[in-house]
This record gives C-alpha cells, structure tokens and sequence, in this order.
C-alpha cells in the first residue's frame, strides 16, 4: 500500500498543477473571441519564453494572423490579455481613455528602483510625470547641447582611429559607445572613456538591464508578484550600481545644483526648491505627494540612463544599416548635412538640427522598420467596453499595442519591407491614421525622452556624415534577425559594415 502512495500523490498533483496552469485558457472562447490556440504552462508565448523569439515578433504575428479582427484574445502565460489591431481603439486606449488605461502594469518593489517614471502607476506616474516633464523644454535641451557636442567630437576621434585600423566596424557596439558616453555625462556628470573600467562596469550592467529574465514570466503568471514580494525586475548588482552611484554624485555636489546643466543637476534644483509642495495627509484621503528622496532621484537617473543609452545606439545602428543598403538615400542625407552646416558655419546647434528635414525623413522610416519599443503594455483600472465591438476588457486585465504589426500593416506601409524616406513626406503623414506610427508610444505616457533622444542621436549622425560614408561590407548580411534575449530589438550577432573617409 505504501508503494502505491508516492505515485498516486505525484498524479494527483500533477493534475492540480495542470489544471491550475490551464483553467484559464478558455477564456476567449468562452467569449467568442478569436485568438491562437493556447498551450499549457506557455499561453501563447512559448517561442519568446524558451527564447527563440523577442516577444515582440510574436505579437507581430498575431497582428498579422488576424487581419479581419479589431482585437485578438491571447495569452500570457496562464494570463488572458487582448491585442488591439485597430487603429481606433487604440486611440481610445492610449489618447482618449488614458484614465481607464493610465498605468503599464509593470509593477515592482518601489525600492528597488521601481519608483522612476517608466514602470510607476497611478498617482506616483502622475506626480512625478508632470514634475519632470519640464526638465525635457527646448531651453533645458538647449543647455545641455554642449555636453553631447562634446562627447560626439571624442567618438569621432574615437572612430578615426578605429577605422585606421580596421574599415569595417560592428555598428551597434561603436554606437553604444557615444550614447554610454553621453547619457552618462548628461544624466550623472560622468566624464568617461570608452574603454576605462568606468565603461567596462557600465557595460556590464547595461548588458544586465537589457537582457530578459524569468523575472517577466513570472509578473506574466502571477500578474503584480514582483511588487507584493518587494522584488525587482532587474538583478540586484543593477541597483546597487545606481543607488551608490547616485549617492556619489550627490555628495559631491552637496546636495545643490552645480553649474553643469545636466538631469541630476535639474533633480537636485526641483528638491530644492521644493516644487513638489507639501506633504498629503494621508489620513483625509488626500493624495499622497511623492518626495524628492535620494531613492527617486536614484530611480529616475537610472531610467533617464537606461532609455538614453540602449533605444538610441540601436536606432543610429539601424539608421547607418539602412543608408549602407541604400547609397542613394546616403547622398540625400550628407547632401543635406553638408548643405546646412555651410549654411551655419559648422556650428551646430538646435537650430541647425531642426533643417535636417530629409534626415529626419531617414530617422522615421529607421523607426518605422525598426521600433526599438516594438509593443505597448496597458493595464485597466476599471471595466471597459471596447468601442464598435461587444467586447469588455475586465479590470485588472492587460491591453497590448503591437507597434511592430502597425508598423508592417500594408494597410497603411504599402511594401513595408523596402526603406522609404518619403513616406514622412508632409502629405503621407497627413494621409495616414494618426496611431499608424509610434516608436516613441503615443498619448500622456509617450516617451517624455523623446526630444533628448532626437538631439543626441542627430548630433552624432550629423558629425559622422559629415566625415564618412559607411558601405556594406563582406560581413554585411542582407536582412536582420532579431535576439529573443533582448527586451528591446536588437541585432543578432551585429551588423558589421565599412567606414570610408568622405574626400575633403
């Protein structure tokens, strides 16, 4: 009798376990939605959970598998959660209900860093979202100008000498090292080498912010764990990286403003001037103020850094991709450089930025074809009934956006797989649906970096071009395979191409 009972106790669990991680799984259908077909433990994410596939590619699919449906019931795991296909009820979703569709639901422990403005919900993203967004004016912009000049003059001296060596470069890696330069110098006053230990720490842990782990499956499985266990998203060596660093950088500037104009200094200011105002009184129901704590500063700089570094090196990747595939949209491009900075006397300034228009043309379709955020993540606070549809997404559930499926709908991107400029022509985009593109997300949580990102990355593309032409290598492939180890889109393997000095 004793024998039998370890064999009985396994199926009996067995099954408990089974059903536990399948009950679920007929949600849709109970509902009549459509959607692909679910499998135990994986939902439908099995390819991107065993990383075969980024994430991103997967609901790429599902976009694309279902033209005729305006949203697709899927799984996360054992989570039910819908994707959106159309363009309407996205911009309902993400414009004209934000309040019903405020938060990500990405939710981790607040003290290990998951009080920055990215993954906050609720009245801590409101609060802190509108005490930073004046941090990001054309005039706040416009004086912290000098430090990305100055670090785009050492990456070309830095390429100069690279290229002498060897032509042929992997993009990605050399990009990596201006915007690592330079959002470290504008978000923490670090003045570093490329290649000094400094570099070598922040390369390791960007490598650990930017690369997924089972910390998603499990948020995926058991929505809102992380933040009830105080647990983070990243490992620990991230956040004390940035807590010691922040601790650093404040005690060497007293606690004050200094004279450098970069985001801690801007932090520093908003703390002491008190701009975010007295304290609530919790015990009225009034709402909570959110104070300029070493902990928040901490979490914002690491933000500030992490979206500044990894988004933009990646696009300027892409970007010198596609111009090498393409020599003719290249001209265009150095045509127009060499024309404004004349125009300027080679001084560049945001001015002078904001001629570029052809290049920002070249910027768009890099985005369109490329977008390094390739999906959008909404939690409702409330129930909600889908707009045209009989459809109602409960409270609690996660709503996602694939910008990556938008962005590849023939709908609106007729042959969406050849480079075009000119699709962001003034008239195209007139005659485009106004959510048919969006890198930088849309509505009140679109990227508030987004014009930091703009700056640097036209800074850097406008001193490289103006001195080289980059070329399709041997090495060079013709089509770009995504890592599934990434959380952003990232290159597989790199792309490799060759650097040539413009003649004088």
């Amino acid at each position: 009798m004793t024998i039998l009972i370890i064999p009985i106790a396994f199926i009996l669990i067995s099954c408990l376990i089974y059903r536990h991680l399948t009950k679920k799984l007929n949600y849709w259908e109970q509902r009549n939605i459509v959607g692909p077909q679910p499998m135990p433990f994986f939902g439908n994410l099995k390819e991107s959970a065993l990383r075969r596939q980024p994430v991103g590619l997967v609901y790429k699919k599902f976009y694309h598998d279902y033209p005729q449906e305006k949203v697709v019931g899927i799984y996360l795991m054992k989570t039910p959660a819908l994707l959106i296909r159309d363009l309407e009820i996205t911009k309902h979703i993400l414009i004209k209900d934000f309040d019903t569709f405020a938060d990500r639901g990405i939710k981790f422990g607040e003290k290990d860093l998951g009080q920055n403005l990215f993954h906050a919900d609720g009245d801590t993203w409101r609060q802190l979202r509108s005490r930073f967004t004046p941090l990001f004016t054309s005039g706040k912009l416009k004086n912290m100008l000098y430090l990305i000049i100055e670090r785009a003059d050492r990456f070309i001296e830095h390429l100069d000498k690279v290229t002498t060596i060897d032509p042929e470069q992997e993009v990605h890696f050399l990009m990596q090292k201006f915007t690592q330069a330079t959002i470290a110098a504008c978000a923490f006053g670090l003045d570093i080498d490329s290649y000094d230990t400094q570099a070598e720490t922040l390369q390791r842990i960007d490598k650990k912010i930017f690369t997924v782990n089972s910390s998603s499956i499990l948020d995926m499985m058991y929505p809102g764990i992380l933040k009830k266990m105080g647990k983070s998203k990243f490992p620990s060596e991230v956040k004390d990286f940035f807590v010691n660093l922040t601790k650093k950088v404040i005690a060497q500037r007293n606690g004050k403003p200094t004279d450098r104009n970069d985001f801690m200094d801007l932090m520093l200011a908003l703390r002491e001037k008190q701009i975010l105002g007295p304290k609530g009184d919790t015990d009225t129901g009034a709402e909570k103020v959110v104070e300029m704590s070493d902990s928040v500063i901490t979490a914002q700089s690491f933000v500030f850094y992490a979206a500044g570094y990894e988004t933009s090196a990646s696009t300027m990747g892409f970007m010198l991709y596609q111009l090498a595939l393409n020599p003719d949209i290249q001209d265009k491009v150095i045509a127009e450089i060499d024309e404004v900075m004349k125009k300027h006397d080679g001084v560049i300034s945001l001015e002078s930025m904001s001629e570029l228009n052809y290049m920002t043309k070249v910027f768009d379709e890099t985005l369109r074809m490329y977008p390094i955020i390739d999906k959008l993540k909404r939690c409702a606070q409330m129930d909600y009934k889908v707009p045209g549809t009989d459809v109602t997404i409960m409270k609690g559930q996660t709503v996602l956006v694939s910008v990556h499926g938008i962005h590849f709908d023939e709908v609106y991107y007729p042959r969406p797989d050849i480079f075009d400029p000119e699709r962001f022509s003034v008239k195209n985009v007139a005659d485009r649906h106004s959510c048919a593109y969006m890198p930088f997300g849309l509505g009140p949580r679109h990227c508030i970096g987004m014009r930091f990102a703009q700056v640097q990355s036209r800074v850097c593309m406008t001193k490289l071009l103006a001195r080289y032409r980059v070329e399709a290598s041997a090495s060079t492939k013709s089509r770009c395979q995504f890592s599934p180890t990434r959380l952003v889109l990232y290159p597989e393997g790199g792309i490799r191409l060759n650097f040539v000095k413009r003649q004088p």
